[in-house]
């Protein structure tokens, strides 16, 4: 009988073991943001990460309305290369992936979409969103073509429809794009994704045969590191703007309040912090020449009084300059026009109106030592001829007048020798 109960032990520890090894793991990162080199970054981390762990896949679950064609770029080579499958999911619910997401949907092992989803409109945009001349369009969109084509042909889907959108910004539903051979699988929900890949064999980009063991798959979310999450936030072109702006002000206290060193200390920090994250962006740094010329303008408005002539023309300057700082390929990656007029005002009102203050006071008649005594008026509390006593500022000082002073009598300090004053007597 105890034999028996041993036998029994082992088929279930067998089993056990066997059901341990079947079950998976996926490493699964989330992209809800414009396509950039943090997101590039953050992707990249992911494969290595599932390279390390073994992991059966990667799943990316996508939402974005494009981005750099350098960070796709970047981001594609890694999926291609990836020594796991990758999964790319354009979901939940009323996501999409436009332009830049495009390309990433189809470079991917697995491309799906959640219902009520859309993707395409991928057509290359001059950074600034202006029109190119016709041989540069034409240059631009076959190299995006021969892009498109590298790598949807491999992977078996649909490259004549997938270059449309390159060349005609055409986009597609989640049903379209299913039946027209652009994605493979249309799920509900993560469930049902892993659901409809179980036991489907997908040819790698390398011609590898892999087959997808998914059900009871363990997920593993892996979040961006913090210094990720600082730069992806910062990369934001109205938030580095923001902070460029903050930084400007911090610096600009400090010079009219020497030794004060906390604004300066907040001023070079959060001016590196700018810099640093628009050198991750397509940044005119010409646009720097706008912003200080916007400063100059805050700074002579207050020298000059102008009745808000030059302040108002330092807002235009720095509401340009912030909108021109960064060249993105679509309006999310620009800095917007309510971001820059709602800095640029309080901005300028705030610097005028410190630098008025700052003037005055370096013009301002002296009131303490003996500078504050040129120029007051005091009593004579003696006669004065030629020495006497005045009361001066709540004071009894010795005086001495160039003419008679009688008792009683105002007279106005002229220069201060040491302990005595040199006085006249005030004009009525």
């Amino acid at each position: 009988m105890s034999r028996i109960r041993c036998f029994l032990c082992c088929v279930l520890l067998v089993l056990l073991g066997s059901s341990l090894a079947v079950a998976g793991s996926v490493v699964k990162i989330r992209i809800d943001d414009t396509i950039q080199p943090i997101t590039a970054e953050y992707i990249d981390r992911a494969i290595e990460h599932a390279r390390q762990t073994n992991a059966d896949a990667v799943l990316i679950e996508l939402s974005t309305p494009g981005g750099l064609l350098e960070s796709t770029r970047a981001i594609i080579e890694k999926i291609l290369a990836s020594p796991v499958p990758v999964i790319v999911y354009v979901a939940p619910t009323g996501a999409r992936a436009a332009s830049a997401g495009f390309f990433i949907l189809e470079s991917a092992d697995v491309a799906a979409m959640a219902p009520g989803t859309n993707t395409g409109a991928a057509h290359p945009v001059e950074f600034g969103g202006g029109k190119m001349d016709d041989t540069m369009k034409t240059k631009v969109e076959n190299d995006s073509a021969a892009f498109m084509r590298s790598f949807v042909g491999p992977r078996g889907r649909n490259v004549a429809l997938a270059e449309t959108a390159v060349r005609e910004s055409k986009s597609w539903t989640d049903q379209e794009a299913l039946q027209q051979h652009l994605i493979d699988v249309v799920a509900k929900d993560q469930s049902d994704l892993f659901h409809q890949l179980e036991g489907r064999t997908v040819k790698r980009f390398d011609g590898k045969e892999v087959k997808l063991n998914l059900n009871g798959a363990s997920v593993d979310e892996m979040q961006m590191s913090l210094r990720q999450r600082i730069l992806d936030f910062l990369v934001d072109p109205n938030i580095a703007f923001l902070v460029l702006a903050i930084g400007a002000l911090a610096l600009y206290v400090e010079f009219n309040h020497p030794g004060a060193v906390l604004p300066g200390v907040v001023g070079v920090i959060f001016i590196l912090l700018a810099l640093f994250a628009l050198n991750l962006l397509p940044t005119r740094y010409a646009a720097f020449t706008l912003i200080i010329g916007g400063f100059v303008l805050f700074a002579l408005e207050a020298k000059f009084a102008t009745h808000g002539v030059l302040g108002i023309g330092g807002i235009a300057l720095l509401t340009l300059g912030g909108l021109l700082l960064v060249d993105g390929p679509i309006p999310q990656m620009r800095v917007h026009l309510l971001t820059a007029l709602a800095i640029s005002v309080p901005l300028g009102v705030i610097t005028v109106f410190l630098m008025t203050i700052a003037l005055r006071a370096r013009h301002a008649k002296v009131v303490t030592g003996q500078q504050g005594l040129i120029g007051a008026v005091g009593e004579a509390r003696t006669e004065i001829d030629p020495e006497g006593k005045v009361w001066v500022l709540g004071e009894l000082w010795n005086a001495r007048a160039a003419s008679r002073v009688a008792i009683g009598e105002q007279v106005v300090v002229r220069k201060v020798e040491g302990l005595e004053l040199e006085v006249e007597k005030a004009r009525p």
